[in-house]
Parts: C-alpha cells; structure tokens; sequence
C-alpha cells in the first residue's frame, strides 16, 4: 500500500519534464550587454584604430557569436523523461540513460558575481564526467535544490540503483576537477598571451614596423598552453587530493 501511494505522487508530479528558457537575462546584463555592443560598434567604424583586413574579422568573430548566444537562447533546453536525460544546444543533442547517470548536483557557478545564475546543475556519468544541464539553474527556477531533489526521486525506479556515493567514480570526478581547472587556468593564461601579442601587434601596424600576427597571436598562446597546462594540473591533483 505504502509502496503504491509513493508511485502515484511520481505519477502526478511525473517524470516527464523540460527546463527550457523561461526568464530573460536581467536588465543589468541587458545594459551592460548594450554597452559591450555599442562599444565594439564605434570602434570598428573608426577606420584609424584597425585596419579593414583586420576590421573584417572581428566583426565576422562577433557576428559568429551572436548567432551561437541567439541559437543557444533559442534551442537550449534540458528534457527528462523514463528513458534518462536529453540536453540540446546551438548544435549539439546529447543523451545519457539513467542507468548511465552517476549523480545530479548542484553547484555554484563560478562567475555567479557578475551573473544572473547563481547555481548550476550538472549530470555526472559513472566515468566522472560532467555535462551541464541547460536551464536547470536558480535563474529559471525559483527552487533548484527542491527540483533536483524532486529529480532524484522520480528517477529513482527508472535507474534501477539508489543514488549512492562509489568511492572509485567519485576518485574519477576528482582527477577530471583537477585537470578541468588546470585546463581553466590554462586558457586563461594563454589568453593573457593572445591579447598582449595583439596590442604589439597593432602597435607594430601603427609603427610601420614588421608585423608577425603568426607568431604572436598564434604560436605564443599556444606554447603559453603547453606550457602552463601540465603546471596547472599537478598543482590541482594535490590540492584535490583526500587527506
């Protein structure tokens, strides 16, 4: 009898679910957006600051994700169903059976001061990789832990398993923590690279001197990488290790 009652709440709260954009960003973000925009705007109509080969590309990079932010905005969403869990981006649908699925959690977004989502949700697999859920966060949700929660019971029959911890899956998440935020530091890095190569590079342009946008703006990042990856990633193993 008790067993039977459980069932039917399922039932009526139901399985069959779609996180999909509900609320638009905030007009603080809508501004600062604006700002970014017009700014960029200016500067590419002022044929003094960089050259039209030059001009050309970066407004074909902008243009480029504007289509992928709008396409994003528009198809991103997040269903769940008996069979498991569908994500679909810009371009990208990917699927995990729930029997494929380790865990649901919900975790802090790391720019949450400078954005509108404050809490993010993730599905790891039973290998430690994680997938974020698109518009499964505190944004669109007024009580994303209470959702996830409500998540973890519906799916439970569907799994076949409880949602328990296995010590050797959650040693996997902590090697790809590690080597995801050495490769964020990384990337950060090489970035750092990128954009000081770029401003001597204009100043090469201004100057009249000889420019190498190859070596600068090419192979620099990409030893920056090589380099600061590895340093990175040893760093985080250790850090993450259990005491």
């Amino acid at each position: 009898m008790g067993g039977d009652g459980e069932d039917d709440r399922d039932d009526e709260r139901g399985i069959e679910r779609e996180y999909s954009r509900r609320r638009k960003m905030s007009r603080g973000r809508f501004v600062a957006l604006c700002i970014v925009q017009g700014n960029f705007a200016l500067q590419m109509a002022r044929p003094d600051i960089i050259p039209g080969r030059y001009r050309l590309l970066a407004v074909a990079l902008m243009a480029l994700l504007g289509v992928w932010a709008i396409l994003t905005a528009r198809r991103g969403r997040t269903t769940v169903g008996a069979d498991g869990v569908t994500t679909r981006g810009a371009f990208r649908v990917r699927r995990w059976a729930w029997h494929d699925i380790y865990d649901l959690r919900v975790e802090t977004n790391p720019g949450q001061r400078r954005a509108d989502v404050k809490s993010l949700t993730y599905l790891y697999d039973n290998d430690g990789r994680r997938a974020r859920l698109p518009h499964l966060d505190d944004w669109q949700l007024p009580d994303l832990w209470a959702e996830v929660a409500d998540l973890h019971t519906a799916s439970a029959r569907h799994r076949g398993m409880t949602w328990e911890r296995r010590p050797a899956v959650e040693v996997r998440i902590r090697e790809r923590v590690a080597h995801r935020k050495a490769q964020e530091r990384a990337i950060t890095g090489a970035l750092i690279v990128f954009f000081a190569g770029l401003a001597y590079l204009l100043w090469e342009i201004f100057t009249d001197a000889d420019p190498h946008p190859f070596l600068l703006l090419l192979c620099a990042p990409l030893a920056a990488y090589a380099l600061l990856a590895p340093l990175f990633r040893r760093r985080y193993i250790r850090a993450l290790a259990p005491a």
